[in-house]
């Protein structure tokens, strides 16, 4: 593995090149899907707005949370934990990156749910990306021992291991670009149904219950929230971290919370688009 990438006398970690790299993966998909909605023209400058504040929350959010996690080694060495190059916790990121975002849409006066479908495809892959760093770094996020060909070993990483152990970055890579791609269909899918509602209702018809055309706003978001959520809570079971409530790992707590948030916000559009429905 290569933690560190040395340049003359500069030392890049490999783990924040990769974090970088994702940033420009989701600014891109995320500027396209706001072009693709009418939200903002390419060169808006929103796009860069709402990833750049938002992920950088997440690296705050994710840091503070993996310190939070383990009070003992926080107060032991406060500096060398909470500045240590390594430790980011995936939930303690999800919730300050989606609170940062949240109050860019607010303040941007972007509709929230609207805003939270277009940034859903980017989250996903960029997430995929950021796991490459974890993988160059072996920063501790690979999972147990394997006997399956595929198995790594990671003897040079931040947190090394000489057993040959499940490279679930990789994994995780995967699953979030295949994510990725079915929230970008799903959007796209979302999009051509507007645009039919408001033909529709342009042309005589019988009268019917008026359909506003971000009926859907909120579909893509929830399936993010259930797809990313049941991933994580899967991979979990092969990965290295401690069981703490119910014999569950803090992130599979999460992934939990992340499933049952995105069943709701799903049960309140079918409820929204039930005939007679209060819009």
């Amino acid at each position: 593995m290569i933690p560190f990438l040395h340049i003359w006398r500069l030392t890049i970690p490999t783990f924040g090149l990769m974090v970088a790299l994702a940033m420009l993966v989701s600014f891109y998909i995320l500027r396209t899907d706001l072009s693709r909605r009418g939200v903002a023209k390419k060169d808006s400058g929103l796009a860069e707005a709402f990833i750049a504040i938002p992920c950088l929350a997440g690296i705050v959010g994710a840091k503070l949370y993996h310190v939070l996690e383990t009070p003992r080694d926080l107060i032991a060495d406060p500096l060398g934990q909470i500045f240590s190059q390594y430790g980011f916790a995936w939930l303690g990121g999800l919730i300050a990156g989606v609170a940062a975002f949240v109050w860019l849409a607010r303040r941007s006066g972007v509709p929230l749910m609207t805003m939270l479908d277009a940034g859903s495809p980017a989250a996903a892959a960029g997430y995929g990306v950021g796991r490459i760093g974890c993988l160059l770094s072996g920063d501790g996020d690979y999972g147990v021992p394997t006997s399956l060909p595929w198995g790594m070993s990671f003897p040079n990483g931040i947190v090394p291991t000489s057993q040959r152990v499940h490279p679930t970055p990789i994994y995780e890579l995967i699953v979030a670009c295949l994510i990725s791609v079915v929230l970008w269909k799903l959007g796209k899918r979302q999009l051509a149904r507007a645009s039919a509602q408001r033909d529709n209702s342009s042309r005589p018809q019988k009268p019917r219950p008026p359909l506003p055309g971000d009926e859907s706003a909120g579909v893509v978001f929830a399936a993010y929230l259930v797809l990313t959520g049941l991933a994580r809570f899967l991979v979990e079971f092969i990965r290295i971290n401690p069981r703490s409530f119910l014999g569950m790992t803090n992130a599979q707590v999460g992934s939990l919370a992340s499933i049952v948030a995105g069943c709701v916000i799903y049960w309140l559009h079918q409820k929204r688009r039930r005939p007679g429905a209060v819009k």
